[in-house]
């Protein structure tokens, strides 16, 4: 069956995951912490910042988790509303950061114009809130190019359950056996292993490395400026 449709994920798939949020989160983390620097570091520690390499691990809860997530690993001592509001923070936090702070990890218009120059139906599946994913499709100038947008909170199970799959499937007319996947982490590689998504892509541009992926991946590509030409050859051997 041909691939018709490409769900990605965001961070460290469509835009650097580093240069996008380590700022970002220490500027928060800083603030919380009022500067306080053993309590900074144990904020960053706990949601999978590693020191020695100065990056967040893959499968962390920041790389890879909710803002639920995160807010239960800073805030230990939160339960029923109190924990839910300060989720709501986080999730406007992150949100109003997104259009600005977001670095693509390239010229996405070209590489999302190529596939839709493929009649590719084109979706963002992020386990990030679904507002500061529309923020940053908004700031970058990137609506007109995709067909549906969510974040963990636009599906009853976020990742590595493959509710996102399904309903991007919904939106837009296609079966999972139609999808590609394409992420950096091995959460957004189960999401397609979960939902029967034809194809399972994962790109070295994020915090996950190559011998993290390729369980999960059908396909390990250095970066996604090599998907367009990559399903143009996979569909025209499907073709065949």
């Amino acid at each position: 069956m041909k691939i018709r449709g490409v769900l990605f994920d965001k961070d460290g798939t469509l835009i650097d995951f580093d240069k996008t949020w380590q700022p970002v989160v220490m500027r928060l983390v800083t603030e919380i912490a009022q500067g306080d620097a053993d309590e900074i570091a144990r904020m960053m520690r706990a949601v999978g910042f590693d020191e020695a390499s100065g990056r967040f691990l893959p499968g962390s809860i920041f790389a890879a988790g909710t803002n639920a997530e995160l807010a239960e690993a800073w805030h230990p001592e939160l339960a029923g509303e109190a924990l839910a509001r300060k989720v709501v923070e986080y999730d406007a936090y992150y949100s109003a950061a997104s259009a600005d702070a977001s670095v693509p990890v390239t010229d996405l218009t070209k590489v999302l114009g190529d596939l839709r120059d493929q009649n590719m139906r084109l979706g963002i599946a992020t386990n990030d809130v679904t507002a500061g994913a529309n923020e940053f499709v908004r700031g970058a100038g990137l609506e007109a190019l995709f067909d549906f947008i969510t974040g963990y909170d636009g599906v009853p199970v976020p990742k590595p359950a493959g509710d996102m799959v399904v309903a991007f499937c919904a939106a837009v007319d296609l079966a999972p056996a139609e999808v590609a996947v394409v992420g950096d982490n091995t959460h957004d590689l189960e999401m397609g292993v979960a939902s029967g998504a034809g194809h399972k892509v994962g790109v070295l541009t994020g915090t996950g490395s190559r011998s993290d992926l390729e369980p999960f991946a059908d396909i390990i590509l250095d970066h996604i400026d090599q998907l367009p030409a990559h399903l143009d050859e996979l569909n025209a051997g499907a073709a065949a």
